[in-house]
């Protein structure tokens, strides 16, 4: 049994905690976070290989009882806060296959029995903006108020502002049990300079395609056909598009379709934020994911970097799982650039 006691710390639980990306944001504000739940096994071993110190529950969460959790924890303070970013897919505009039968919709509910159990402070939703107009958050916001909380309305915001080096449009809420601790929280968030590309990978070593820094297992370039090559070599530096290409190396499904996927061989621009890392962000067939100069996609480490991980974060899993967990990821720097607010939030009479 792992034992954790509050000793006047700030403490927290992280639901569907993914890679840790969120534990790590807390962390670095000397949040403790007392436990984590997740059900994908490769961002489990993730999470375990940087946050050994956590109780973290791999399990489903519709099949789980949070006083297993309490339990295991040996927990028996006041929970500051819970933390909520549930599988942002059902909501999400990027999700072409989405569906409004979609049973990953539902999990954001399954929070509610952990705020009945812990009865945190503050309970801290993200997710993506098309969460705002969905039903299970009509149903959230009534189950809430049955247990005694408020749910502040959908606030959305920009990771870029959050000292992000990316362009990532999010939601987020706060439930507390008084308006005042909602409006403190809200009102407290200070949008920070724009951080670019440049500042975050523009000292990384140059490579070319199917080239790797012997220093960073994680700073390879993708093998490229040499048709894909071919084509990055007429897209412009800094900011370039496929609209350059000439037309024999157009893709088939791209003639005389150049406002369909105009990000697709686009290369990021070096003084400015990047564009939304997908799971697909090593692909430049997937979204403007071209390095600024080089004629290849970006690595895993230049993707990290851009999802605000720490140069030590330590990733399990071969490239594909890797980038899934990268694109996957709530951005560090959003979670620490929030958590003093929170603080606040909880610190608020």
């Amino acid at each position: 049994m792992e034992a954790h006691m509050s000793n006047g710390a700030f403490t927290a639980i992280d639901i569907y905690c993914g890679s840790g990306a969120v534990t790590e944001g807390m962390k670095a504000e000397e949040i403790t976070v007392l436990a984590a739940i997740d059900n994908d096994p490769i961002a489990c071993e993730t999470y375990r290989l940087n946050h050994p110190e956590v109780h973290l529950c791999q399990a489903d969460i519709r099949a789980l009882n949070p006083t297993d959790i309490r339990v295991n924890i040996d927990f028996r303070g006041q929970l500051d806060l819970l933390v909520v970013c549930a599988p942002c897919q059902p909501f999400s505009s990027q999700n072409r296959k989405r569906t409004p039968d979609d049973p990953r919709a539902d999990l954001v509910l399954e929070s509610l029995k952990f705020v009945e159990e812990f009865e945190p402070t503050i309970v801290f939703f993200e997710n993506v903006p098309g969460i705002a107009n969905s039903e299970p958050l009509i149903s959230l916001r009534q189950k809430l108020a049955t247990l005694g909380y408020f749910l502040g309305e959908p606030k959305n915001l920009n990771a870029a502002d959050c000292g992000v080096p990316q362009r990532r449009e999010r939601c987020i809420m706060l439930a507390a049990r008084t308006r005042e601790r909602i409006e403190a929280f809200y009102n407290s968030i200070t949008p920070l300079p724009n951080v670019t590309v440049r500042q975050t990978i523009g000292d990384l070593k140059q490579l070319c395609s199917g080239e790797r820094d012997p220093d960073d297992p994680l700073h390879f370039a993708r093998n490229h056909q040499l048709l894909t090559l071919r084509r990055l070599q007429h897209i412009p530096e800094d900011g370039g598009s496929r609209s350059s290409l000439p037309e024999e190396l157009e893709l088939d499904c791209h003639k005389g379709r150049k406002n369909d996927f105009p990000d697709v061989y686009g290369r990021m621009r070096w003084d400015d934020v990047a564009p939304t890392l997908t799971t697909g962000c090593t692909d430049v067939t997937k979204g403007r994911f071209a390095h600024p100069r080089d004629n290849r996609a970006i690595t895993l480490r230049e993707a990290a970097l851009l999802q605000s991980f720490p140069p030590h974060y330590r990733f399990f899993g071969n490239s594909g799982q890797i980038a899934r967990q990268i694109g996957n990821a709530v951005p560090v720097n959003m979670i620490r650039t929030l958590a003093p607010s929170l603080k606040l939030s909880v610190q608020t009479t």
